[in-house]
């Protein structure tokens, strides 16, 4: 019997409180085993389906989850405008697809799981299906809460279609970006080897803005927070060779703890790398980058 939709919001609010807590203990992502048994007020719940992408628990008036895998069979990605489309179940518009359908109706949050390798997942909540198209067989999946009131989303004006683009980078890009870096980094920090995902960033060498600051492994960093931002100060530099340099003001400082451990210590160290040649960190940006810093 499904709960009433003040408990069914309630829970599902419980739902993503407790997945963002192992989501960001793990630099961004969470595992199957994870998603098949969460602890919620000393219960144990299943917050993806088995086999299928859709998860409609039998408690719950609408789908809690979907998941969306690029090999995948289906045609699932983003949309012009900054929208995610979602397909239906193959077979008939019921089945399964009828508890996503009435998340449109009932304006249930939804979590959206983006498959990053097998059992491994970058889990994106809330979101919200705003419109189903049963001839087209998919659902359009707003990213934001901002973005689930709007009415006509097909025909965005151009502010808000950027608004709306600029969302979309937000909660799906960069949290794939995001956990894609610290996983290859085996969530530690490459400047200093902390482990705690929580406290881990993915630094890009070329940003966002310049024509080669693609959201790639190879243009990423695993870094802390504080060697994030000594990086983007360029106050940290990393030669293409991997041997971290100090800006020569701070070497010169005297401080407390932190500058001398977190950041003095650190000149003429060298990073760790992922073990995978692939996801190392190219040595073209890091040359550009470099330059970046001494120029500074």
């Amino acid at each position: 019997m499904a709960l009433d939709l003040d408990a069914d919001f309630a829970l599902r609010d419980q739902i993503m409180k407790r997945l963002a807590y192992l989501r960001d203990q793990s630099g961004g992502v969470v595992t199957r085993d994870q998603l098949t048994d969460l602890e919620i007020n000393g219960q144990r719940r299943r917050i993806i389906d088995q086999s299928a992408g859709i998860w409609n628990p039998s408690d719950l008036n609408a789908t809690l989850s979907i998941l969306s895998s690029p090999t995948g069979p289906y045609d699932d990605g983003q949309v012009e405008g900054g929208y995610f489309r979602y397909d239906y179940k193959t077979g008939s518009i019921g089945g399964s697809n009828t508890k996503l359908r009435r998340a449109v109706e009932l304006g249930l949050p939804l979590i959206l799981l983006l498959k990053l390798k097998p059992g491994i997942f970058v889990p994106v909540f809330p979101v919200f299906a705003v419109r189903y198209d049963d001839d087209a067989r998919q659902i359009l999946i707003a990213l934001d809460e901002s973005l689930r009131f709007i009415e006509h989303p097909e025909t965005l004006s151009e502010p808000l279609k950027r608004y709306a683009e600029q969302t979309t980078l937000r909660r799906l890009h960069q949290p794939v970006f995001r956990a894609s870096v610290i996983r290859a980094y085996h969530t530690q920090c490459t400047v200093c080897r902390l482990k705690h995902g929580v406290l881990l960033d993915a630094a890009h060498i070329r940003p966002d803005a310049h024509e080669s600051g693609l959201p790639v492994v190879s243009n990423g960093l695993s870094l802390c927070k504080i060697h994030h931002a000594a990086y983007d100060q360029n106050l940290l530099g990393i030669r293409p060779d991997g041997v971290v340099q100090i800006n020569q003001d701070l070497l010169g400082e005297t401080d407390g703890p932190m500058l001398k451990y977190g950041l003095q210590q650190m000149h003429q160290t060298s990073i760790t790398l992922p073990r995978r040649k692939i996801e190392r960190p190219s040595t073209d940006a890091l040359e550009w980058r470099y330059e970046q810093f001494k120029a500074s």
